[in-house]
C-alpha cells in the first residue's frame, strides 16, 4: 500500500514539475530572440545597479564599483566553489594584462562569502580587482539578463555605459578579444 502511495506521489510531483516547465517556456516563447526597447533599457538600469551595488574588498572594507564609470570594463561574476569560474581566471588575468594598456579594466564580483574569497585568493593569484557582493551579486547579474543564475557570467560595458556583450559560462578568449577590440 505504501509503495502505491509513494509512486502516486512521485507521479503527481513529476506532472507538476513538467507543467511548471512548460508554463515557463510558454510564457517566455513570445519574447525569444526579441531585443526590444525594454530589454535595452533594462540593461542600462543594470549598469546603474552595478555602480550602486553594495560590495566590499575581500577584507570586508566597503567599496564602490562606480569608480569604473566612464571606462570600458569587463565584469566577471564568479564564486570560489564554481569550477568553470576558477578555470577561466588565468585567461581573464592574461586578458587584463593584455588590455590594460587600452584602458580596459577587468573586475571580479564574487557571489560568495568574504571568507571563501579570501581563502581562494591566497591560493590563486588574480591580476584584477576582486570584490565581494555575496548573494546580492546574483541579483545584479540577473539584471544583466542572467535569468538562469549560472556562473560564471561575464558582462562587457563600454566607456559610455552601454552593455556590449554578456556571456553565461566560461569565456572564450578569442571571442572576448573581438568584443574588446571593437571598443
Amino acid at each position: 500500500m505504501n509503495t502505491k502511495r509513494i509512486l502516486a506521489g512521485m507521479a503527481v510531483a513529476a506532472i507538476a514539475a513538467g507543467g511548471g516547465i512548460l508554463a515557463g517556456q510558454w510564457a517566455n516563447s513570445g519574447r525569444a530572440g526579441v531585443a526590444d526597447a525594454a530589454s535595452v533599457s533594462g540593461k542600462q538600469t543594470a549598469v546603474g545597479q552595478l555602480w550602486s551595488a553594495a560590495v566590499t574588498n575581500p577584507d570586508g572594507k566597503p567599496q564602490s564599483l562606480a569608480i569604473y564609470k566612464g571606462r570600458p570594463i569587463v565584469v566577471n561574476f564568479w564564486a570560489s566553489w564554481c569550477g568553470p569560474c576558477v578555470e577561466e581566471m588565468p585567461a581573464l588575468s592574461a586578458l587584463q594584462r593584455e588590455y590594460a594598456k587600452k584602458g580596459i579594466q577587468f573586475v571580479g564580483v564574487g557571489v560568495d562569502s568574504a571568507t571563501n574569497i579570501q581563502t581562494f585568493l591566497k591560493k590563486v593569484p588574480v591580476d584584477y580587482p576582486i570584490y565581494v557582493a555575496g548573494f546580492g551579486g546574483a541579483d545584479v547579474a540577473r539584471a544583466f539578463g542572467n535569468n538562469a543564475g549560472g556562473l560564471p557570467y561575464t558582462v562587457v560595458i563600454d566607456a559610455n555605459g552601454a552593455v556590449r556583450a554578456t556571456k553565461l559560462g566560461q569565456i572564450k578568449p578569442d571571442e572576448l578579444r573581438r568584443t574588446l577590440d571593437a571598443l
